[in-house]
């Protein structure tokens, strides 16, 4: 791959986070660093004014997928519904050899690209990474250094409580209805589960409301893909030692804030259901719609960590940063690219379809905290 003509193409870069991603690496001024920008139509790609080479290509034509891919070491791409438009692209990645990721929080395509790309994946030498944006890189490296922190020889329990200020991307908001319109068949989703190496175990802490005296808080379980991609990291690595389990929440500071927001869900859930008031839903945002730079300013996340061993042992990691959306969405993406792209002496030897953790490891977070982002180790 140290032939190729490029070492990152951004993939729908005219959408509103490709923009940024692009403008990320724009700005970057500490490595060297060869990139392009793809999409589907060339005269808006060359009006967003980056001085790099231009790449045209469509989720509908495999053959410029397979002809972008092949010049360049690493695709990220921000084009979604991901479960609509990802595939060819993971697809054309595999095939060309070329590393791949991505900002989906959608369960479906990951479970899907688990299934049908991880061997090939590795017969190629490829590394296919998902969930490279607020999903999940905050909760995947943030459960795994508070675990690192823990004896590695004895059970134990990591819980992440989430908390942030902030607007859903129109992709994330359009992903989000579609899977509450299929809300059914996502209850009877059973997401595959990676076989725990060295025949240790991992698994889920019981998803129910409680009280955190720690935090103050009521502690809320989340949906979202996060705690699922913590067990898929700590069942390949050892460091989460013979039985690690997770539990993910959002952390909220009064009762009656969770009661308004359950019924706001409620309602949403409920208008997803019928096509009339989902076609309303889906019209509230644009995919390609986002918060102006002065809304985003002011927007941010906090992830807080406490983890317990059976030897008694405890350790609390906090990750910080900003707009998670938007902002800190696109420079985790940009990072993650370049981490596939430049860093492959540091990276972990394995390839497949791996999470951030498994595939890139410490060399991503080195990066992330150069970019800064907050992980910090404190007393418990």
């Amino acid at each position: 791959m140290s032939e190729r003509e490029f070492d990152v193409v951004v993939y729908g870069a005219t959408g509103f986070t490709g923009k940024l991603v692009a403008a990320y690496l724009a700005g970057r001024t500490t490595e060297r660093v060869r990139w392009a920008i793809a999409g589907r139509n060339a005269d808006k790609l060359r009006a967003l004014g980056f001085d790099v080479p231009v790449i045209v290509a469509n989720s509908n034509d495999p053959a410029s997928l397979r002809a972008m891919a092949a010049r360049t070491t690493v695709v990220a791409t921000t084009v979604g519904p991901y479960a609509k438009y990802g595939e060819p692209l993971v697809d054309a990645c595999v095939q060309e050899g070329t590393h791949y990721c991505d900002i989906t929080g959608e369960p479906e395509f990951v479970d899907m690209t688990r299934a049908k790309y991880h061997s090939a994946a590795q017969d190629a030498g490829v590394r296919v990474v998902s969930c490279c944006g607020f999903d999940s890189i905050p909760h995947d490296v943030g459960a795994w250094l508070c675990a690192r922190e823990l004896p590695d020889d004895a059970p134990m329990t990591v819980q992440g409580f989430v908390r942030s200020k902030g607007t859903f991307s129109g992709g994330t908001w359009h992903s989000a209805i579609n899977a509450m319109a299929n809300i059914r068949e996502m209850g009877a989703r059973r997401p595959p589960h990676d076989t725990p190496t060295g025949g240790r175990r991992v698994g889920g802490l019981p998803k129910k409301v409680s009280r955190n005296a720690e935090l103050g808080c009521w502690a809320v379980p989340l949906p979202t893909i996060d705690p699922e991609v913590v067990l898929r990291s700590a069942a390949l690595l050892p460091e989460y030692g013979p039985h690690f389990r997770y539990g993910h929440y959002a952390r909220v500071k009064k009762l009656s804030t969770l009661v308004v927001g359950g019924v706001a869900l409620g309602g949403i859930l409920l208008g997803a259901q019928f096509g009339p008031t989902r076609k309303r839903l889906l019209q509230v945002k644009s995919p390609g719609d986002g918060p102006p730079e002065a809304q985003r300013a002011k927007s941010w996340f906090e992830v807080v960590f406490l983890g317990r061993s059976e030897r008694g042992a405890r350790a609390k990691v906090i990750v910080k940063g900003g707009d998670p959306g938007y902002t800190e969405t696109s420079k985790m993406l940009a990072e993650s690219a370049l981490c596939l792209a430049l860093d492959g002496d540091r990276l972990p030897e394995r390839a497949g379809v791996l999470t951030t953790v498994g595939a890139m490891g410490q060399p991503l977070l080195d990066r992330l905290r150069a970019a800064g982002l907050t992980f910090d180790v404190v007393a418990p």
